[in-house]
């Protein structure tokens, strides 16, 4: 069994990933900023060379939409080269970060590209949104008395927990490179699914779709972030409302 680091393990994917692993008899090391034993915050790298210490395989979870992951992802690799036994860095990216000109998008490419060019064995796996994050998009939009979402936008949400079981497969010794995309099982409208929502939830709200401006709005209506030919997920949107899998 290897000794296997999980960035971000304590957040909702990462948590799930290091939970599959130690299901597989992996010696299992939880690094974020509020971890028990390897609190560290990747932003200043503080503490990373304990936490890398022996570690074959590492499964880079951690990301915000804030900033801050090209700095982070300098700190794990030279991490990582100091220590010189990590073989495999998994990192977990999104479809259509080469597409859609978003800014926590063009930070995941970036990312991709520091890996694939850092010398380090590196596989790399993309995917489409997770169930909740749309849940949380329409909630917060649900705040207002009308609930608006943009007009001709669809997503194709993925169940976490089934990306969760992908990472672990992928956290080996041997790097697989950039690997097959990972999506939900269905293409929908994001009107369609917002409704969805607000009816699983008992809250009466009109939706209304608009239209926006901007190449960011333009790559989306145009399907950047979907991955119809990888529809590999299983649990579907209405599945995940009524309480499946995540």
């Amino acid at each position: 069994m290897s000794t296997i680091l999980v960035t971000g393990g304590t957040g909702n994917l990462g948590a799930l990933v290091v939970e599959r692993l130690r299901d597989r008899g992996h010696e299992v090391r939880v690094l974020s900023r509020h971890a028990r034993d390897f609190p560290v915050d990747l932003r200043d790298g503080k503490g990373l060379d304990a936490a890398m210490a022996g570690v074959e395989v590492v499964v880079h979870c951690a990301s915000s939409p804030r900033g801050g992951d090209g700095t982070a992802a300098r700190h794990l690799i030279a991490a990582a080269r100091r220590a010189g036994r990590v073989t495999n860095l998994v990192y977990i990216s999104i479809v259509g970060v080469d597409e859609v000109p978003l800014g926590y998008y063009r930070s995941k490419l970036a990312v991709e590209r520091l890996l694939e060019e850092s010398g380090l064995g590196v596989t790399i796996l993309r995917t489409t949104q997770f169930h909740d994050l749309v849940a949380q998009l329409v909630d917060a939009a649900a705040k207002l008395p009308v609930v608006v979402l943009p007009r001709g936008v669809r997503v194709q949400p993925i169940s976490a927990a089934e990306v969760a079981d992908r990472l672990a497969e992928l956290a080996v010794p041997l790097p697989a490179g950039r690997v097959p995309d990972m999506g939900g099982p269905e293409v929908r409208g994001l009107a369609e699914l917002g409704r969805a929502r607000l009816t699983a939830t008992g809250r009466r709200r009109r939706v209304v779709t608009v239209p926006l401006a901007g190449r960011t709005y333009a790559a989306f209506r145009d399907g950047g972030n979907l991955a119809p030919a990888h529809a590999v997920g299983r649990t579907t949107f209405a599945e995940y409302l009524l309480g499946g899998r995540g």
